[in-house]
């Protein structure tokens, strides 16, 4: 079987399009089109099907899209580790991680990485930790690094780096010159929340939980799908909300936000690496997954 075929297969499958795969690999749409008649014809099945202008799979295309992905996977991880066996690092990681660690930790990181092995590329999905979750035990991902535990048997979780999450207010706030203030003041307050799904309220939830605050009090005026819109959205007084003191350490010193103390909470927001369990690493996946352990650790 060839692997080119599998590549090109995959493609078509994961753009929904003959034309777009033809695009990416740089060859006609009539020889894409040719490779897959004669993988359909290697494996004895018919594998897409064209509804309107989508391509979908057929039964059969699904279950060998799953073992394309690893045949091809497969031969990245030989060709990562004979590079690796002559002294050099090489070939492309895919990271996932979610909105805070994707932004604030990462980019210094994968560029001190890249720094001792040029020749590596690192592509890095930033989404909320319950997608990157789902697409570590899909494998469209090697590692992650997401703000949340969850109770998922099939991954390992690795704390490493951490965070503050901090009632954050615009700097006109009554609260705004106070020393802390009660949990329990929340609940009458217009309040911005992070999507479901997001480790950010995850955590704020539980903590909140423990200390005697029901979230489902508070006076949601709006949920957003980030930390940067939830910054937006209290600097437009639409509400106030509990973010990252990462993701408000600029506007805090610029005085665009302020922060308060919370009575009696401290909101320690650990991030973990995320793998799949009992999949080995490429060798550019243990590289890099110890590199920021090293980060971590220093």
């Amino acid at each position: 079987m060839d692997i080119r075929r599998l590549e090109v297969f995959c493609l078509v499958l994961e753009l929904k399009s003959f034309t777009r795969a033809a695009e990416a690999v740089l060859l006609t749409q009539p020889t894409v089109s040719e490779n897959i008649r004669l993988l359909e014809e290697t494996v004895g099945e018919r594998l897409l099907d064209r509804l309107g202008r989508e391509v979908l799979p057929t039964p059969a295309g699904r279950i060998l899209y799953g073992y394309a992905r690893r045949i091809i996977q497969l031969r990245d991880e030989a060709m990562q580790a004979m590079r690796q066996y002559r002294g050099d690092l090489s070939g492309t990681l895919a990271l996932g991680a979610s909105t805070i660690p994707g932004a604030y930790i990462l980019p210094t990181l994968i560029e001190s990485f890249r720094l001792h092995h040029p020749d590596i590329q690192l592509h890095l999905r930033i989404a909320d930790t319950a997608a990157v979750v789902e697409e570590l035990l899909h494998d469209k991902l090697e590692l992650g690094l997401v703000g949340a535990r969850l109770k998922e048997q099939r991954l390992d979780c690795d704390e490493a780096f951490a965070d503050e999450l901090v009632l954050t207010l615009p700097p006109d706030h009554p609260w705004a010159g106070r020393e802390s203030v009660r949990p329990d003041e929340l609940e009458g307050e217009p309040f911005i929340l992070r999507e479901q799904g997001s480790g950010t309220r995850m955590v704020m939830s539980q903590a909140l939980r423990e200390h005697g605050f029901d979230p489902a009090k508070l006076r949601v005026v709006a949920e957003m799908g980030s930390s940067e819109a939830v910054r937006q959205g209290i600097k437009a007084r639409l509400g106030i909300s509990i973010l990252s003191s990462l993701a408000v350490a600029e506007d805090v010193r610029r005085g665009d936000l302020v922060t308060v103390p919370l009575e009696g909470v401290s909101i320690r927001r650990p991030f973990y690496l995320v793998r799949r369990k009992g999949r080995q690493l490429s060798p550019l996946a243990l590289a890099f997954y110890e590199h920021l352990q090293r980060a971590s650790a220093g």
